[in-house]
């Protein structure tokens, strides 16, 4: 069930990437709820997502803590 959170997560990420407000909301949340080493994985997926969508660059802060 813990590989599935991860996969909704992504998808819902996908889904509010269009507001940046609503994406760091979803990154936070997602972190809080994550796994350790679901969290690392997100980290590398959201580098790759985040590569043509500079202005939810800021979302990554949240993975720093």
């Amino acid at each position: 069930m813990a590989r599935a959170m991860l996969e909704y997560t992504k998808t819902v990420l996908q889904k509010v990437s269009f507001d940046v407000k609503l994406f760091c909301k979803e990154v936070k949340k997602a972190v809080e709820r994550l796994l350790p080493e679901e969290i690392e994985e997100l980290k590398l997926w959201l580098r790759q997502f985040l590569n043509d969508k500079p202005e939810l660059q800021e979302s990554l802060i949240y993975l720093r803590a």
